[in-house]
């Protein structure tokens, strides 16, 4: 018997895969007890209290019935054995029993067989998703459901261009959760992080093939919810129904405003939390909340801080006043403080120089030019299509608007196209900017990607896209409307960076000695 592969363990005689030339359950058993005769089938083997485990698991089989485990067993249950059952590898445990029936559970009747197919191999257990990879050899487990799992497999292989080691690693996950599916079943997404992440494959691959199946239940709780609960568990139920309302609100919208970002939601309920709180230790509902209330719980708050957290009660207060949950909005007329401007200052020369000097990758001097010449976001930049980019026009759309391309970002487009061909020439991704974990995917890079390309250069991209429209307004003059045209900005926006470019040439004035 060689020391793998699948066979009959020369020791219990089960059939599955073997490990260093028995199944593991032997292998293990042997590593702790000493060989000797058995007690009860007279054979050589490692023995635990005089007996062998096959002895030991037949022994727990035929005790089943009892309320008794593994080590309660006497002399009796081993006398009682003459024979052994033959089992799967993996199968048969000492001390796990069957669950016994409850006494108002009645016999469970086997249901018609599935017509549509027909199992024509037997998994063996260590190909199932609790045992290691390489005790199972995927392409021999088969199964409806995976058969039409892989089909998904091929497809989106083939049109996006995955790697043969994607597609192998693809394979193994596939069968790792599909081997023993039984018709009807569902994935929850809950098991594929614990199956997949110790053999390192994609859990997202694996997820996204599943739910075009229809195999995959998303049972995720996201963390939004997780803390919006924690913060709501603190308040009194009245209050606690209000905000809860409200919060579902900015999360989903409503058919008169579009939904907000969950950055906006987080910051909405922090800055309101206190004051609901505070208001849980005397009130029950937030009808009973008055402008008094409202006016003492911003009363220690200064600035930008007072008037984020007034914006937030004005907009509970709405809320509940809007669908019926309060009589008359509380907030409504507390006056709040102006909020404080933004002083904006163009970048030092030298450090602009220094980025521009250390910017050396393709994919890092592109993203340098779309946001230090086009002014783009880094969002923008992220969400950037290759169909955006229309080289023999000479033109590029941005924020839906059609742009003539410069010849400095034409030839650094030209430079990350010849690099990504080269790179990956298979990816099907519809973003201009790719990296190696959304090759294969159609998904853009991360933030977090994107800010890297330029961290501790001496300026992000969002600093080079503020100075790129201070310098226009500087250069071109500040006027709203050009900056608005050149740009596609808002109105506010452009109305900011026109005051800020009058405010920076008034004072250049000054400073200027007469002539």
């Amino acid at each position: 018997m060689s020391a793998g592969g699948t066979g009959s363990c020369p020791s219990c005689r089960a059939w599955g895969a073997l490990y260093a030339g028995t199944c593991r359950g032997c292998y293990d058993f042997a590593r702790r007890h000493e060989p000797g005769p058995c007690g009860t089938c007279r054979q050589d083997r490692p023995l635990k209290e005089g007996h062998c485990r096959n002895c030991w698991l037949q022994a727990a089989l035929q005790a089943a019935g009892t309320a008794r485990r593994a080590p309660d067993l006497g002399p009796a249950d081993f006398a009682a054995v003459r024979w052994h059952q033959l089992s799967f590898a993996g199968v048969a445990r000492m001390n796990r029993r069957p669950r016994l029936p409850r006494p108002d559970e009645g016999p469970v009747a086997a249901g018609p067989a599935d017509p549509r197919w027909e199992q024509l191999e037997l998994p063996a257990p260590g190909q199932a998703r609790l045992f290691h990879s390489r005790h199972w050899t995927a392409a021999s487990v088969t199964g409806p459901a995976l058969e039409q799992a892989r089909a998904i497999a091929s497809r989106l292989a083939e049109t996006r261009g995955w790697n043969a080691r994607i597609q192998e690693e693809t394979r193994w996950a596939l069968t790792v959760m599909l081997a023993s599916h039984v018709p009807g079943e569902k994935i929850p997404w809950s098991a594929l992080e614990p199956a997949l992440r110790p053999r390192d494959l994609s859990i997202s691959r694996t997820a996204e093939i599943l739910s075009a199946a229809g195999l995959l239940d998303d049972d995720r709780v996201r963390p939004l919810d997780t803390w919006i609960d924690g913060k709501l568990a603190t308040l009194a139920p009245g209050i606690a129904g209000c905000a809860r309302s409200w919060v579902t609100a900015l999360r989903n919208g409503t058919p008169r405003s579009l939904p907000r970002s969950e950055d906006t939601v987080r910051i909405y309920l922090r800055g309101v939390h206190p004051a609901l709180e505070q208001w849980s230790g005397r009130y029950d509902h937030v009808r009973q909340v008055t402008a008094a209330d409202v006016t003492a719980a911003v009363a220690g708050l200064r600035g930008h801080k007072r008037h984020q957290v007034l914006v937030a009660l004005r907009s509970l207060m709405r809320h509940c006043k809007k669908n019926g949950l309060i009589f008359a909005d509380p907030a409504a007329r507390i006056p709040g403080p102006e909020r404080p401007g933004t002083i904006i200052l163009p970048l030092p020369a030298a450090r602009v120089a220094a980025v521009t000097g250390s910017a050396v990758t393709p994919a890092a001097r592109l993203a340098l030019a779309l946001a230090a010449v086009h002014a783009l976001r880094p969002e923008a930049i992220r969400r950037l299509a290759h169909g955006d980019v229309d080289l023999g026009s000479r033109r590029i759309t941005l924020a839906g608007q059609s742009r003539p391309l410069d010849d400095l970002t034409r030839r650094l487009i030209l430079q990350w196209l010849d690099f990504r061909r080269e790179r990956w020439p298979r990816t099907s991704d519809p973003y201009l900017l790719i990296n190696n974990q959304t090759a294969m995917t159609t998904r853009p890079v991360s933030e977090n990607w994107l800010g890297g390309l330029l961290r501790g250069l001496g300026a992000t991209l969002e600093q080079l896209r503020v100075d790129r429209q201070l310098d226009e307004a500087l250069t071109a003059g500040p006027d709203p409307l050009h900056l608005a045209a050149v740009f596609g900005i808002g109105d506010e926006t452009a109305i900011k960076y026109a005051a800020a470019a009058r405010h920076l040439l008034a004072s250049a004035a000054e400073e200027e000695p007469p002539r």
